[in-house]
């Protein structure tokens, strides 16, 4: 499953940090941070998308504490 989402980030680097960091997280298969579009992309498997998001949006706040996905 690919979603995207509506983010609230501060820059382009935190973006790519964050980005960064939620790649490695098991069971993602592809992220995007575009700090631009203010667009957050995650691609996981149905089974698990629900659980790798929130584990997501967590190390996403850990990188940048005011980032936001709108859900």
């Amino acid at each position: 499953m690919k979603k995207k989402f509506k983010c609230e980030i501060d820059c382009a680097n935190c973006a790519a940090k964050v980005e960064d960091a939620i790649s490695k997280i098991d069971g993602v298969k592809d992220v995007k941070v575009n700090f631009i579009m203010q667009r957050f992309t995650l691609e996981a498997d149905d089974e698990v998308f629900g659980e790798v998001l929130k584990k997501a949006i967590a190390a996403g706040k850990k990188i940048e504490p005011d980032f936001s996905v709108e859900l």
